[in-house]
């Protein structure tokens, strides 16, 4: 086998994916747990448009949401706790404990804290002057 390795800035959704299960695979069998799921949830307008959402998965008793985010518009009204209560609480129904997630210090640290999420890391500069936070939650 010969290999060509390629720095690719815009690369095919499939590729990724491929690396996605193909790591998935090898922490299932690491583990022997093999559990993974999708979680996403949308919220749309009447013409069907995505104005809200969050996505992340559960495995191996935790949850994790990779992002959240809700139309500027549409802020301000609880939309954004009814998406993280409702992915705690299908991740509850899918036998989690934890939930985690990262934020920036620009983005919404303090939004997380209000609802139990506690910091477990931080990594500082990054980008700029800013911080990447790491919060966790136990679910009851």
């Amino acid at each position: 086998m010969t290999e060509d390795l390629r720095v690719e800035d815009d690369p095919r959704r499939e590729d990724v994916a491929l690396l996605d299960e193909r790591l998935y695979e090898f922490n299932a069998a690491a583990t022997g747990v093999d559990d993974g799921r999708w979680l996403a949830i949308f919220v749309r307008d009447r013409d069907g448009a995505v104005v809200a959402g969050l996505h992340g998965w559960t495995w191996a008793g935790t949850g994790s949401v990779q992002a959240i985010w809700v139309h500027e518009k549409l802020r301000g009204r609880g939309l954004g706790s009814r998406l993280l209560a409702a992915a705690e609480a299908e991740a509850r129904r899918r036998g989690c404990s934890q939930m985690h997630l990262f934020t920036h210090s620009y983005q919404a640290p303090a939004f997380y804290r209000r609802h139990g999420y506690e910091v477990i890391g931080e990594l500082p500069g990054w980008p700029a002057d800013t911080v990447r936070i790491f919060l966790r939650k136990r679910l009851a």
